[in-house]
């Protein structure tokens, strides 16, 4: 069933629902990897048609490590998408990424484990080797760092994206590592779902909403973040996401 679909939007913790998307109807195609995180819902934004899935299901009922990766993408194949657009919910490490901020980071660094991460799986399937030295597809970057310029939302260019495992918070010390390796974001969703996109020939990239500092970065190293905190900053940072995304889809 192929809607034309001009963006497909995923989005993360906090949110589960997409502002001003119109007449939208639940459509959850049937995949040869098992249920989605929930209905993809196709309606109209800007004039264009655009979807939304909420990666942990709309009541937030599953786990990072659980999300069914490769159904998720596969069904927005399904339906028509060629461009991704995936909101994470993250915490920072280095200075420019603090709460609040929204980022579109290039890199990716992998700490996940034991995730299905290929679509090369099954007996039979074609084994593929992507290239994924850039595992952000530069082309859409480049138009979601323009369309937000011309919203007037302020976006930080680039910095390198950490995926762990979840759904535990991470300790001071791996925070530590993670900076020695040079990653600025943390988050426990962006691997396989760039690595999946790739493999489906997607374009695929990142809005990264900084919800908190990650264990022991920020100006306040013991302070401690409750989960209602963490909505509340990711609510304020999400506040430039429709203009954006309006700018996005008239580009």
């Amino acid at each position: 069933m192929n809607l034309d679909i001009d963006l497909a939007v995923i989005g993360g913790t906090g949110l589960y629902q997409l502002a001003d998307l119109q007449d939208a109807e639940p459509h959850q195609p049937v995949t040869r990897y098992g249920a989605l995180s929930g209905p993809v819902r196709v309606g109209t934004l800007a004039g264009r048609r655009v979807a939304f899935l909420a990666r942990h299901g709309e009541g937030h009922s599953v786990p990072p490590h659980l999300v069914n990766y490769r159904a998720n993408l596969a069904a927005l194949q399904a339906l028509g998408a060629t461009r991704v657009l995936a909101l994470n919910t993250v915490g920072g490490i280095t200075e420019r990424f603090g709460p609040r901020v929204l980022a579109c980071p290039d890199q990716l660094i992998d700490y996940t484990w034991g995730r299905v991460s290929t679509y090369c799986e099954e007996p039979g399937t074609e084994v593929l080797h992507v290239d994924f030295g850039d595992p952000y597809t530069p082309a859409l970057r480049r138009r979601v760092l323009d369309a937000a310029a011309v919203a007037g939302v302020a976006l930080v260019d680039g910095g390198c994206y950490g995926a762990t495992q979840g759904p535990r918070l991470e300790t001071r010390a791996e925070i530590t590592r993670m900076r020695r390796d040079g990653c600025d974001l943390v988050g426990m969703t962006g691997m396989p779902e760039a690595g999946l996109a790739r493999e489906l020939g997607l374009d695929y990239a990142c809005l990264a909403i900084v919800a908190n500092w990650a264990a022991g970065a920020g100006p306040q190293v013991d302070e401690v973040i409750t989960f209602e905190d963490v909505l509340g900053n990711v609510a304020a940072a999400s506040s430039g996401i429709p203009p954006l995304l309006h700018a996005l889809l008239a580009g």
